[in-house]
């Protein structure tokens, strides 16, 4: 479980880094959205059948990148439109 919270920290973290532009995220929004991405490139590596969900492997953490870059990009949209109703 904190190699799993650990991994979700670190996957954020690289998302953050690779998306561009300032992100107004805080360490807890970082790491839920970088285990959201983990549990999402561990299905993707699932269904591919080159490990378990729960199995950190290279196409799985690829993935799990890729999907928490999304979330941030979605997590900004959301939050900026609700800060520019106010």
């Amino acid at each position: 479980m904190i190699g799993f919270i650990v991994a979700g920290l670190v996957i954020g973290v690289l998302a953050r880094l690779i998306k561009p532009g300032k992100q107004n995220l805080s360490v807890v929004a970082t790491l839920l959205l970088g285990l959201a991405g983990s549990v999402i490139g561990g299905l993707v590596a699932n269904l591919l059948g080159t490990g378990g969900i729960f199995e950190l492997n290279v196409l799985g953490f690829i993935v799990a990148v890729v999907a928490a870059v999304l979330l941030i990009g979605v997590a900004e949209g959301v939050s900026g439109r609700s800060r520019n109703r106010a």
